[in-house]
């Protein structure tokens, strides 16, 4: 273009031939940008449409993933429902329940696991030698650690059946009179029938009970809960006579939190018993 401009303006003077050429290529410098700023703006409203797209896209991505969320936890918290369903219709509610002149247990009621107590945790002749098979590992370390700490424990009943129980009442009322109501249940209303409790004693007690003056009482005192087991009649208590020997397992978390609160099993209402039920055995 330039070239032709030339040619029309030769023989034209220089200073003029040099303005026009200069404003002809400020033309076309001029109406290039103008393109470019036109292509420019054009360009950025792509931009712009494109990010609030994405913005939206993006906002879309964000729900559902909300959502997603939302139907996870709802499942998650159904899955966890249902396996504490299951769990509980697998433990035997009867194992926590308040007996002792409260509750009575069916003469036909059995644990529907026994396990023998290793003889070397057995006392001399004793004849009820079966703990319930879920409480076995708990009392199997309460007795090793006990002995650890120079604390040898036996055990000198544990499970007693509907008819052993029965035998042993009648034992004690003809010797004892009414006044083996005061330490002895009837049938059907003993602890041991569960197979979660057991009567402790020590060599060193010199007697078929544990006594609240040897030393293996003060250590099931200090340490019993943290294998499950409370003192089930305890100093003061308004069902029978205080009894350092007799202990029943109610599993770690109620055991522990009864140490710590200072209360007794019976002292629960039975509702709040029984929210420990998914956590006995654990």
């Amino acid at each position: 273009m330039v070239s032709q401009i030339y040619k029309k303006l030769d023989g034209w003077p220089a200073i003029v031939v040099g303005v026009l050429a200069l404003a002809g290529i400020a033309y076309f410098g001029f109406h290039t940008y103008r393109n470019i700023e036109v292509e420019k703006t054009n360009l950025l409203a792509e931009l712009e449409t494109a990010r609030e797209g994405n913005y939206s896209l993006l906002q879309q991505v964000r729900e559902r993933e909300r959502i997603i969320d939302s139907f996870n936890a709802q499942i998650s918290k159904i899955s966890g429902t249902v396996g504490t369903l299951e769990k509980l219709a697998a433990t035997d509610e009867e194992l926590l329940k308040k007996y002792s002149k409260i509750y009575f247990l069916n003469e036909n009621y059995a644990p529907t696991k026994l396990t023998e107590i290793d003889p070397k945790f057995i006392y001399t002749n004793s004849k009820n030698t079966q703990i319930h098979t879920d409480v076995w590992p708990h009392l199997k370390k309460l007795f090793e650690d006990a002995r650890e700490d120079g604390v040898e424990l036996l055990s000198a009943s544990a499970f007693r059946s509907f008819d052993t129980q029965s035998s042993l009442k009648s034992s004690y009322v003809f010797t004892y009179g009414t006044g083996a109501n005061t330490f002895s249940a009837d049938q059907g209303y003993s602890e041991h029938q569960l197979g979660t409790s057991l009567d402790f004693t020590t060599p060193a007690s010199g007697t078929a009970l544990l006594q609240a003056n040897d030393p293996g009482y003060k250590w099931l005192l200090e340490n019993a809960h943290d294998y499950g087991f409370i003192l089930s009649y305890p100093a003061g208590n308004s069902y029978y006579k205080f009894e350092p020997w007799h202990w029943r397992f109610v599993g770690r978390d109620l055991a522990t939190d009864l140490h710590d609160a200072g209360k007794n099993f019976y002292d629960l209402d039975q509702r709040e018993i029984d929210t420990y039920l998914i956590k006995l055995f654990d």
